[in-house]
Protein backbone atom coordinates (compact mmCIF):
# COMPACT_ATOMS: atom_id res chain seq x y z
CA UNK A 1 0.00 0.00 0.00
CA UNK A 2 1.58 3.75 -0.35
CA UNK A 3 4.96 3.97 -1.58
CA UNK A 4 6.09 0.70 -1.71
CA UNK A 5 9.70 1.97 -0.12
CA UNK A 6 7.83 4.80 1.23
CA UNK A 7 8.45 3.45 5.10
CA UNK A 8 12.26 2.95 4.30
CA UNK A 9 12.43 6.76 2.58
CA UNK A 10 10.44 9.03 4.72
CA UNK A 11 10.07 9.41 8.82
CA UNK A 12 7.22 9.91 10.97
CA UNK A 13 6.26 13.53 10.76
CA UNK A 14 3.74 14.98 12.54
CA UNK A 15 2.21 19.06 12.72
CA UNK A 16 3.68 21.38 14.89
CA UNK A 17 1.72 22.42 18.15
CA UNK A 18 1.56 25.74 18.59
CA UNK A 19 4.08 27.09 21.64
CA UNK A 20 2.72 26.63 24.97
CA UNK A 21 3.31 30.35 25.90
CA UNK A 22 1.30 30.99 23.11
CA UNK A 23 -1.50 28.78 23.60
CA UNK A 24 -2.61 28.82 27.18
CA UNK A 25 -3.93 32.03 26.19
CA UNK A 26 -6.76 31.01 24.27
CA UNK A 27 -9.07 28.03 23.93
CA UNK A 28 -8.12 27.45 20.38
CA UNK A 29 -6.67 23.63 19.22
CA UNK A 30 -3.11 23.75 19.65
CA UNK A 31 -1.91 22.39 16.43
CA UNK A 32 -0.45 24.38 13.22
CA UNK A 33 -1.38 23.45 9.71
CA UNK A 34 0.28 20.52 8.09
CA UNK A 35 1.14 20.86 4.18
CA UNK A 36 -0.79 18.10 1.98
CA UNK A 37 2.57 17.28 0.13
CA UNK A 38 3.78 16.05 4.23
CA UNK A 39 0.37 14.23 4.86
CA UNK A 40 0.81 12.57 1.36
CA UNK A 41 4.50 11.45 2.38
CA UNK A 42 2.90 10.27 5.53
CA UNK A 43 0.61 7.99 3.45
CA UNK A 44 3.37 6.76 1.87
CA UNK A 45 5.03 4.98 4.67
CA UNK A 46 1.98 2.62 5.17
CA UNK A 47 3.50 -0.64 4.40
CA UNK A 48 2.45 -3.49 2.17
CA UNK A 49 2.60 -5.80 5.25
CA UNK A 50 0.07 -8.43 4.32
CA UNK A 51 -1.85 -8.74 7.82
CA UNK A 52 -2.46 -5.06 9.03
CA UNK A 53 -2.44 -5.17 12.50
CA UNK A 54 -3.85 -2.01 12.76
CA UNK A 55 -7.39 -3.20 11.74
CA UNK A 56 -7.35 -5.53 15.00
CA UNK A 57 -5.92 -2.86 16.89
CA UNK A 58 -8.86 0.09 15.92
CA UNK A 59 -12.27 -0.83 17.63
CA UNK A 60 -14.44 0.74 14.91
CA UNK A 61 -12.17 -1.42 12.47
CA UNK A 62 -10.95 1.12 10.06
CA UNK A 63 -9.94 0.51 6.84
CA UNK A 64 -6.52 2.13 7.57
CA UNK A 65 -4.33 1.13 4.56
CA UNK A 66 -6.51 1.62 2.23
CA UNK A 67 -7.15 5.53 2.83
CA UNK A 68 -3.05 5.91 3.53
CA UNK A 69 -2.92 4.60 -0.17
CA UNK A 70 -5.38 6.77 -1.16
CA UNK A 71 -4.21 9.43 0.32
CA UNK A 72 -0.50 9.02 -1.15
CA UNK A 73 -2.23 9.35 -4.18
CA UNK A 74 -4.43 12.35 -3.72
CA UNK A 75 -7.79 10.61 -4.17
CA UNK A 76 -9.35 12.59 -1.14
CA UNK A 77 -12.71 11.78 -2.26
CA UNK A 78 -12.54 7.54 -1.95
CA UNK A 79 -10.35 8.07 0.95
CA UNK A 80 -13.65 10.17 2.99
CA UNK A 81 -15.84 7.42 1.27
CA UNK A 82 -13.17 4.76 2.67
CA UNK A 83 -12.65 6.30 6.11
CA UNK A 84 -16.71 6.85 6.47
CA UNK A 85 -17.66 3.50 6.01
CA UNK A 86 -16.50 1.98 9.20
CA UNK A 87 -16.33 5.68 10.90
CA UNK A 88 -19.19 7.77 11.05
CA UNK A 89 -17.08 10.65 12.89
CA UNK A 90 -13.59 10.52 12.14
CA UNK A 91 -13.24 14.17 13.08
CA UNK A 92 -13.27 13.24 16.27
CA UNK A 93 -11.13 10.15 16.79
CA UNK A 94 -8.57 12.53 14.71
CA UNK A 95 -8.63 14.62 17.29
CA UNK A 96 -8.98 13.04 20.70
CA UNK A 97 -8.40 9.36 20.29
CA UNK A 98 -5.01 8.08 22.13
CA UNK A 99 -4.84 5.72 18.66
CA UNK A 100 -4.77 2.20 19.11
CA UNK A 101 -4.14 1.07 16.02
CA UNK A 102 -0.62 3.20 15.60
CA UNK A 103 0.38 0.91 18.99
CA UNK A 104 -0.80 -2.05 16.47
CA UNK A 105 0.88 -0.74 13.25
CA UNK A 106 3.74 -3.51 11.68
CA UNK A 107 5.78 -0.76 11.17
CA UNK A 108 6.15 0.21 14.90
CA UNK A 109 7.97 -3.03 15.49
CA UNK A 110 10.71 -1.53 15.02
CA UNK A 111 10.29 2.24 13.36
CA UNK A 112 7.77 4.93 14.52
CA UNK A 113 4.51 3.86 13.38
CA UNK A 114 2.17 5.40 10.63
CA UNK A 115 0.84 8.75 11.55
CA UNK A 116 -3.03 6.81 11.43
CA UNK A 117 -4.64 9.49 13.58
CA UNK A 118 -3.35 12.71 12.18
CA UNK A 119 -4.15 11.07 8.25
CA UNK A 120 -7.39 10.30 9.46
CA UNK A 121 -8.44 13.90 11.15
CA UNK A 122 -7.04 15.81 7.58
CA UNK A 123 -8.96 13.10 5.50
CA UNK A 124 -12.05 14.09 7.13
CA UNK A 125 -11.20 18.08 7.01
CA UNK A 126 -10.91 17.72 3.46
CA UNK A 127 -13.62 16.05 3.10
CA UNK A 128 -15.54 19.34 4.94
CA UNK A 129 -13.73 21.67 2.79
CA UNK A 130 -14.32 19.89 -0.31
CA UNK A 131 -17.97 19.74 0.30
CA UNK A 132 -17.54 15.73 0.40
CA UNK A 133 -19.04 15.40 3.24
CA UNK A 134 -22.98 15.84 2.85
CA UNK A 135 -26.72 14.90 4.44
CA UNK A 136 -27.56 11.49 3.56
CA UNK A 137 -30.99 10.91 3.99
CA UNK A 138 -32.86 7.52 3.52
CA UNK A 139 -34.99 7.02 0.26
CA UNK A 140 -37.62 5.59 2.28
CA UNK A 141 -38.72 5.60 5.69
CA UNK A 142 -40.04 2.57 7.72
CA UNK A 143 -42.01 4.05 9.72
CA UNK A 144 -40.47 2.41 12.94
CA UNK A 145 -39.78 4.91 15.93
CA UNK A 146 -36.22 4.97 17.71
CA UNK A 147 -35.33 7.04 21.27
CA UNK A 148 -31.72 7.31 21.88
CA UNK A 149 -30.98 8.28 25.71
CA UNK A 150 -28.01 10.40 25.46
CA UNK A 151 -25.88 12.46 22.67
CA UNK A 152 -22.37 11.58 22.78
CA UNK A 153 -20.58 9.62 20.36
CA UNK A 154 -22.29 6.09 21.36
CA UNK A 155 -25.81 7.89 20.75
CA UNK A 156 -25.08 9.76 18.06
CA UNK A 157 -23.45 7.08 16.08
CA UNK A 158 -26.47 5.22 16.55
CA UNK A 159 -28.60 7.81 15.67
CA UNK A 160 -26.81 8.46 12.27
CA UNK A 161 -26.95 4.65 11.15
CA UNK A 162 -30.88 4.06 12.54
CA UNK A 163 -31.71 7.41 10.54
CA UNK A 164 -29.91 6.36 7.72
CA UNK A 165 -31.55 3.23 7.25
CA UNK A 166 -34.86 4.52 7.44
CA UNK A 167 -36.50 4.92 10.81
CA UNK A 168 -37.35 8.07 12.70
CA UNK A 169 -34.83 8.58 15.30
CA UNK A 170 -35.28 10.76 18.25
CA UNK A 171 -32.31 12.00 20.68
CA UNK A 172 -33.33 12.97 24.35
CA UNK A 173 -30.58 14.72 26.31
CA UNK A 174 -30.36 16.00 29.60
CA UNK A 175 -27.93 19.09 29.44
CA UNK A 176 -29.01 22.48 27.29
CA UNK A 177 -26.91 21.37 24.55
CA UNK A 178 -26.48 18.59 22.27
CA UNK A 179 -22.86 16.35 22.81
CA UNK A 180 -22.31 14.54 25.31
CA UNK A 181 -18.88 14.70 26.95
CA UNK A 182 -18.05 15.52 23.85
CA UNK A 183 -20.02 19.16 24.27
CA UNK A 184 -19.26 19.23 28.02
CA UNK A 185 -16.40 17.38 28.73
CA UNK A 186 -13.73 17.70 26.00
CA UNK A 187 -11.94 20.87 26.71
CA UNK A 188 -12.04 22.93 23.38
CA UNK A 189 -8.29 23.18 22.94
CA UNK A 190 -8.51 19.34 22.51
CA UNK A 191 -11.64 19.61 19.70
CA UNK A 192 -13.44 22.98 19.33
CA UNK A 193 -17.44 23.00 18.97
CA UNK A 194 -18.04 23.90 15.74
CA UNK A 195 -16.52 20.71 14.84
CA UNK A 196 -19.63 18.97 16.52
CA UNK A 197 -21.52 21.36 15.32
CA UNK A 198 -21.59 21.03 11.53
CA UNK A 199 -22.35 17.11 12.19
CA UNK A 200 -24.82 17.52 14.04
CA UNK A 201 -26.11 19.99 11.73
CA UNK A 202 -26.02 17.12 8.69
CA UNK A 203 -27.75 14.62 11.29
CA UNK A 204 -30.65 17.18 11.53
CA UNK A 205 -30.73 17.62 7.59
CA UNK A 206 -31.03 13.32 7.69
CA UNK A 207 -34.01 13.58 9.97
CA UNK A 208 -32.69 13.01 13.29
CA UNK A 209 -34.22 15.06 15.87
CA UNK A 210 -32.99 16.17 18.74
CA UNK A 211 -34.45 16.81 22.31
CA UNK A 212 -32.01 18.91 24.77
CA UNK A 213 -33.38 19.67 28.28
CA UNK A 214 -35.02 16.15 28.27
CA UNK A 215 -33.47 14.05 31.20
CA UNK A 216 -35.12 10.63 30.78
CA UNK A 217 -36.59 9.66 33.94
CA UNK A 218 -36.41 12.67 35.67
CA UNK A 219 -38.44 15.24 33.43
CA UNK A 220 -39.31 12.99 30.70
CA UNK A 221 -40.88 9.56 32.20
CA UNK A 222 -39.74 5.98 31.36
CA UNK A 223 -43.14 5.33 30.31
CA UNK A 224 -43.64 7.71 27.62
CA UNK A 225 -40.87 6.10 25.74
CA UNK A 226 -42.12 2.69 26.14
CA UNK A 227 -45.40 3.92 24.72
CA UNK A 228 -44.02 6.19 21.71
CA UNK A 229 -41.35 4.10 20.29
CA UNK A 230 -40.60 0.93 18.71
CA UNK A 231 -37.13 0.43 20.20
CA UNK A 232 -34.82 2.63 22.77
CA UNK A 233 -31.27 2.60 23.48
CA UNK A 234 -29.14 3.94 26.23
CA UNK A 235 -26.76 5.64 25.67
CA UNK A 236 -25.83 7.89 28.51
CA UNK A 237 -22.62 7.20 29.48
CA UNK A 238 -20.55 6.23 33.07
CA UNK A 239 -20.97 9.02 34.80
CA UNK A 240 -21.06 8.01 38.22
CA UNK A 241 -17.32 9.25 39.85
CA UNK A 242 -15.06 7.37 41.48
CA UNK A 243 -14.62 9.38 44.79
CA UNK A 244 -11.73 9.72 47.62
CA UNK A 245 -13.11 8.89 51.03
CA UNK A 246 -10.35 10.14 53.29
CA UNK A 247 -10.82 12.99 56.18
CA UNK A 248 -11.73 16.06 55.25
CA UNK A 249 -13.08 14.95 51.96
CA UNK A 250 -16.17 17.48 52.70
CA UNK A 251 -14.30 20.50 52.77
CA UNK A 252 -14.84 23.11 50.29
CA UNK A 253 -12.69 23.64 47.24
CA UNK A 254 -12.62 19.73 46.58
CA UNK A 255 -14.61 19.06 43.18
CA UNK A 256 -14.63 16.14 41.01
CA UNK A 257 -13.20 16.80 37.67
CA UNK A 258 -16.68 16.56 35.67
CA UNK A 259 -17.66 19.58 37.95
CA UNK A 260 -15.31 21.82 36.99
CA UNK A 261 -14.50 20.70 33.46
CA UNK A 262 -18.36 21.65 31.25
CA UNK A 263 -18.51 24.99 33.18
CA UNK A 264 -15.19 25.74 31.30
CA UNK A 265 -16.99 24.57 28.29
CA UNK A 266 -19.90 26.43 29.03
CA UNK A 267 -18.06 29.91 29.35
CA UNK A 268 -16.27 29.17 26.14
CA UNK A 269 -19.64 28.80 24.26
CA UNK A 270 -20.60 32.00 25.72
CA UNK A 271 -22.99 31.24 28.81
CA UNK A 272 -22.31 32.99 32.30
CA UNK A 273 -21.43 30.56 35.20
CA UNK A 274 -22.91 32.07 38.62
CA UNK A 275 -20.01 33.38 41.27
CA UNK A 276 -21.12 31.56 43.76
CA UNK A 277 -21.36 28.05 41.54
CA UNK A 278 -17.52 28.92 40.16
CA UNK A 279 -14.76 26.44 40.03
CA UNK A 280 -11.89 28.56 39.11
CA UNK A 281 -8.11 27.78 38.96
CA UNK A 282 -7.23 31.71 38.95
CA UNK A 283 -5.04 32.42 41.62
CA UNK A 284 -4.85 29.00 43.36
CA UNK A 285 -3.15 26.03 43.98
CA UNK A 286 -4.43 23.12 42.12
CA UNK A 287 -3.79 19.33 43.22
CA UNK A 288 -5.20 17.34 40.59
CA UNK A 289 -5.90 13.37 41.51
CA UNK A 290 -5.12 11.36 38.76
CA UNK A 291 -2.62 10.69 36.20
CA UNK A 292 -5.18 9.75 33.33
CA UNK A 293 -6.85 11.74 30.24
CA UNK A 294 -9.34 13.54 32.36
CA UNK A 295 -6.65 14.81 34.64
CA UNK A 296 -3.62 16.07 31.77
CA UNK A 297 -7.80 18.14 30.90
CA UNK A 298 -7.93 19.52 34.01
CA UNK A 299 -4.05 20.62 34.05
CA UNK A 300 -4.73 22.36 30.33
CA UNK A 301 -7.68 23.99 31.91
CA UNK A 302 -6.13 25.04 34.75
CA UNK A 303 -2.87 26.74 33.07
CA UNK A 304 -5.24 29.08 30.56
CA UNK A 305 -7.44 29.79 33.75
CA UNK A 306 -3.96 31.36 35.26
CA UNK A 307 -3.80 28.72 38.35
CA UNK A 308 -0.92 29.74 41.01
CA UNK A 309 0.88 26.13 40.88
CA UNK A 310 -0.63 22.56 39.95
CA UNK A 311 0.63 19.42 40.81
CA UNK A 312 -0.92 16.04 39.28
CA UNK A 313 -0.47 13.14 41.23
CA UNK A 314 -0.85 9.60 40.03
CA UNK A 315 -1.41 6.32 42.54
CA UNK A 316 0.03 4.03 40.23
CA UNK A 317 4.18 3.88 39.33
CA UNK A 318 5.98 5.84 36.76
CA UNK A 319 5.37 3.93 33.53
CA UNK A 320 8.82 3.44 31.41
CA UNK A 321 9.69 5.57 28.69
CA UNK A 322 9.30 2.96 25.89
CA UNK A 323 6.72 0.00 25.63
CA UNK A 324 7.14 -1.73 28.49
CA UNK A 325 7.95 -6.01 27.82
CA UNK A 326 4.78 -7.01 29.88
CA UNK A 327 2.83 -5.57 27.31
CA UNK A 328 4.80 -6.00 23.33
CA UNK A 329 3.80 -5.29 20.13
CA UNK A 330 0.66 -5.21 19.06
CA UNK A 331 -0.87 -4.92 22.29
CA UNK A 332 -1.59 -0.88 23.72
CA UNK A 333 1.48 -0.49 25.37
CA UNK A 334 2.22 0.99 29.19
CA UNK A 335 4.64 3.08 28.76
CA UNK A 336 5.04 6.92 29.58
CA UNK A 337 3.14 9.56 27.98
CA UNK A 338 3.39 13.39 27.77
CA UNK A 339 -0.24 15.24 27.36
CA UNK A 340 0.45 18.72 25.46
CA UNK A 341 -0.62 20.03 29.01
CA UNK A 342 2.33 18.38 30.29
CA UNK A 343 4.21 20.60 28.21
CA UNK A 344 2.14 23.88 29.72
CA UNK A 345 3.65 23.32 33.21
CA UNK A 346 2.94 22.05 36.38
CA UNK A 347 4.50 19.16 38.36
CA UNK A 348 3.22 15.49 37.76
CA UNK A 349 4.29 13.05 40.31
CA UNK A 350 3.77 9.51 40.41
CA UNK A 351 3.07 6.39 43.24
CA UNK A 352 1.57 9.38 45.42
CA UNK A 353 -1.38 8.09 48.10
CA UNK A 354 -3.60 10.94 49.44
CA UNK A 355 -4.35 10.26 53.16
CA UNK A 356 -6.31 13.68 54.14
CA UNK A 357 -7.06 16.69 53.74
CA UNK A 358 -7.00 19.75 55.83
CA UNK A 359 -8.73 23.26 55.81
CA UNK A 360 -9.27 26.75 57.68
CA UNK A 361 -11.82 27.88 60.03
CA UNK A 362 -14.40 28.68 56.91
CA UNK A 363 -14.20 24.89 55.99
CA UNK A 364 -12.06 25.88 53.08
CA UNK A 365 -9.68 23.12 51.99
CA UNK A 366 -6.09 24.45 52.80
CA UNK A 367 -3.15 21.16 52.50
CA UNK A 368 -3.15 18.39 51.12
CA UNK A 369 -1.79 15.08 53.14
CA UNK A 370 0.20 12.11 51.44
CA UNK A 371 3.07 9.88 51.11
CA UNK A 372 4.49 7.63 48.59
CA UNK A 373 3.48 4.04 48.11
CA UNK A 374 5.03 1.10 46.32
CA UNK A 375 3.57 -0.58 43.50
CA UNK A 376 0.29 -2.18 42.88
CA UNK A 377 -1.65 -4.44 43.81
CA UNK A 378 -1.14 -3.98 47.55
CA UNK A 379 0.45 0.18 46.90
CA UNK A 380 2.06 -0.07 50.72
CA UNK A 381 2.67 2.95 52.57
CA UNK A 382 6.56 3.23 52.09
CA UNK A 383 7.94 4.77 55.76
CA UNK A 384 9.19 8.20 56.75
CA UNK A 385 7.83 9.97 53.05
CA UNK A 386 4.91 11.98 54.36
CA UNK A 387 4.83 15.45 53.14
CA UNK A 388 1.94 18.15 53.51
CA UNK A 389 0.92 20.13 50.17
CA UNK A 390 -0.75 23.25 50.31
CA UNK A 391 -4.26 23.38 48.09
CA UNK A 392 -7.04 25.91 47.36
CA UNK A 393 -8.74 23.61 44.62
CA UNK A 394 -8.42 19.85 44.51
CA UNK A 395 -10.01 18.30 41.64
CA UNK A 396 -10.59 14.19 41.39
CA UNK A 397 -9.58 12.69 38.47
CA UNK A 398 -9.79 9.37 39.58
CA UNK A 399 -12.18 7.28 36.61
CA UNK A 400 -15.91 6.66 36.84
CA UNK A 401 -17.27 3.66 38.44
CA UNK A 402 -20.56 3.11 35.89
CA UNK A 403 -23.77 4.47 34.96
CA UNK A 404 -25.98 6.43 37.52
CA UNK A 405 -28.78 3.96 38.54
CA UNK A 406 -31.14 5.90 40.13
CA UNK A 407 -33.73 7.37 37.47
CA UNK A 408 -34.01 5.83 33.96
CA UNK A 409 -32.07 2.46 34.40
CA UNK A 410 -33.89 1.62 37.75
CA UNK A 411 -37.50 2.58 35.96
CA UNK A 412 -36.52 0.87 33.56
CA UNK A 413 -35.75 -2.38 35.47
CA UNK A 414 -32.76 -3.65 33.12
CA UNK A 415 -30.40 -5.98 34.87
CA UNK A 416 -26.78 -5.29 35.68
CA UNK A 417 -23.80 -7.04 34.78
CA UNK A 418 -20.89 -7.86 38.03
CA UNK A 419 -19.42 -4.22 37.00
CA UNK A 420 -22.86 -2.47 37.75
CA UNK A 421 -23.20 -1.55 33.78
CA UNK A 422 -26.22 -2.12 31.81
CA UNK A 423 -26.18 -6.39 30.78
CA UNK A 424 -27.22 -7.19 27.36
CA UNK A 425 -26.87 -10.12 24.63
CA UNK A 426 -24.63 -10.15 21.23
CA UNK A 427 -27.01 -7.73 19.59
CA UNK A 428 -26.62 -5.14 22.66
CA UNK A 429 -30.55 -5.81 23.89
CA UNK A 430 -31.10 -5.42 27.75
CA UNK A 431 -33.07 -8.03 29.64
CA UNK A 432 -35.84 -6.18 28.85
CA UNK A 433 -37.32 -6.54 25.13
CA UNK A 434 -36.68 -3.68 23.05
CA UNK A 435 -34.36 -1.78 25.26
CA UNK A 436 -30.76 -1.80 24.20
CA UNK A 437 -27.67 -0.22 25.65
CA UNK A 438 -24.26 0.58 23.78
CA UNK A 439 -20.83 2.68 24.95
CA UNK A 440 -19.88 3.47 28.67
CA UNK A 441 -23.10 2.28 30.08
CA UNK A 442 -22.68 -1.05 28.35
CA UNK A 443 -19.08 -1.41 29.01
CA UNK A 444 -17.75 0.85 31.40
CA UNK A 445 -15.70 4.17 31.28
CA UNK A 446 -13.48 3.97 27.77
CA UNK A 447 -12.63 5.55 24.63
CA UNK A 448 -14.53 7.62 21.90
CA UNK A 449 -13.82 4.93 18.94
CA UNK A 450 -14.89 2.69 21.47
CA UNK A 451 -18.41 4.57 21.74
CA UNK A 452 -18.56 4.69 17.98
CA UNK A 453 -17.96 1.34 17.49
CA UNK A 454 -20.65 0.67 19.95
CA UNK A 455 -22.98 3.00 18.49
CA UNK A 456 -22.92 1.27 15.26
CA UNK A 457 -22.77 -2.03 16.61
CA UNK A 458 -25.88 -1.53 18.47
CA UNK A 459 -27.58 -0.07 15.19
CA UNK A 460 -27.66 -2.89 13.64
CA UNK A 461 -28.92 -4.63 16.94
CA UNK A 462 -31.92 -2.40 16.82
CA UNK A 463 -32.39 -2.56 13.21
CA UNK A 464 -32.40 -6.03 13.11
CA UNK A 465 -34.97 -6.21 15.84
CA UNK A 466 -37.42 -3.99 14.32
CA UNK A 467 -37.03 -5.33 10.64
CA UNK A 468 -36.31 -8.94 11.26
CA UNK A 469 -32.79 -8.12 9.16
CA UNK A 470 -30.26 -5.80 8.72
CA UNK A 471 -28.13 -4.63 6.02
CA UNK A 472 -26.32 -2.27 8.38
CA UNK A 473 -22.29 -2.82 8.67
Amino acid sequence: MGKVTGFMEYTRELPQRRHPAERVNDWFEIYHEFPEDKVRRQGARCMDCGVPFCHTGCPVNNIIPDWNDLVYRGRWKEAIRVLHSTNNFPEFTGRICPAPCEAACVLGINEPPVTIKQIEKIIVERGWEEGYIRPEPPALRTGKRVAIVGSGPAGLAAAQQLCRAGHWVTVFEKNDRIGGLLRYGIPNFKMEKHVLDRRLEQMRAEGVEFLPNSHVGVSVPVEDLRRDFDAILLAGGSEQPRDLKVPGRELKGIHFAMEFLPQQNRRCEGDAVPAESAILATGKKVVIIGGGDTGADCLGTSHRQKAAAVHQFELLPRPPEQRAPQTPWPLWPMQLRTESSHEEGGTREWSVSTTKFTGDEHGKVKQLHALRVGPAPKFEPIPGTDFTLEADLVLLAMGFLGPVKNGMIEQLGVKLDQRGNVATDENHMSSVPGVFAAGDMRRGQSLVVWAISEGRKAARGIDQYLMGESKLP
